[in-house]
């Protein structure tokens, strides 16, 4: 008696969580590439070409949109119709390393974002002049080749159509399930977050001290520079609002 209450009970589990994984999964895709695409869309503007942080927000963007496609796409369809990338092996394979690598490029590029602007709130020269748009884009080269290195494995550990696993394509092993498990939780996640945190806290420190001395300065008017004001206006603003979508 009690062994069939389980089992009924693990039923019902296993059918809920399976309608809350797909119409969360719904949910996500639909705000995530809502989202992702305004965030294309608006930093795609000349006005911002030659910044650094806004290229970097724009390029992870794109590859949010690339993760939320390759991830979540397949997650809504499964419980609808039998996927490709569940049968074919080189599909399958393909599709899990272009959802982690994507995910992790994304992740990185932000954290290029906040070091960024922390190098622009130096009170040093040196500092500030490394924060340009080329250094971002060797910065995101690197990240890509990095990030497409780490996650080659993929291509040996995960398999098509197994049957004694969570999901139809998935590692073929343990080891590789821990690999894998083990390298988005550090190099995905937990790392890029914590520098995130870092840089951000540095360069809100950096701007306080910033106000600070623009406060015990008097600036006459003969030392402005030749720039107009409505132009710094609209450059402090510029930053301003990115500096807000980064601590977001």
């Amino acid at each position: 008696m009690f062994s069939s209450n389980s089992t009924v009970l693990i039923a019902i589990w296993n059918n809920a969580s399976s309608k809350i994984n797909c119409y969360f999964s719904i949910f996500l895709f639909i705000f995530g590439i809502i989202g992702n695409v305004l965030n294309a869309l608006v930093l795609s503007r000349s006005s911002l070409h030659s910044n650094s942080c806004a290229w970097l927000f724009l390029i992870s963007s794109i590859f949010n949109i690339i993760s939320i496609l390759s991830g979540l796409a397949t997650r809504i369809l499964s419980g609808w119709m039998i996927l490709l990338t569940d049968r074919i092996e080189w599909l399958c394979k393909l599709r899990v390393f272009t959802l982690l690598t994507s995910r992790t490029i994304a992740s990185w590029l932000i954290v290029l974002a906040t070091l960024d602007r922390w190098l622009l709130s130096c009170k040093e020269v040196h500092y500030r002049r490394k924060s340009k748009l080329k250094n971002a884009k060797r910065g995101m080269l690197l990240i890509f080749v990095m990030s497409s290195l780490l996650y080659s494995p993929i291509f040996h550990c995960y398999q098509a159509n197994l049957n004694n696993a969570p999901l139809k394509c998935y590692s073929k092993t343990i080891n590789c399930r821990i690999f894998a498990d083990q390298v988005y939780t550090f190099i995905t996640i937990l790392i890029p977050l914590t520098l995130m945190m870092i840089f951000g806290f540095l360069t809100l420190s950096n701007i306080r001290k910033m106000h600070r001395r623009a406060q015990m300065l008097l600036l006459p008017r003969s030392s402005q520079t030749t720039i107009s004001t409505e132009h710094q206006h609209r450059l402090r603003s510029i930053d301003r609002h990115l500096l807000i979508m980064l601590l977001t």
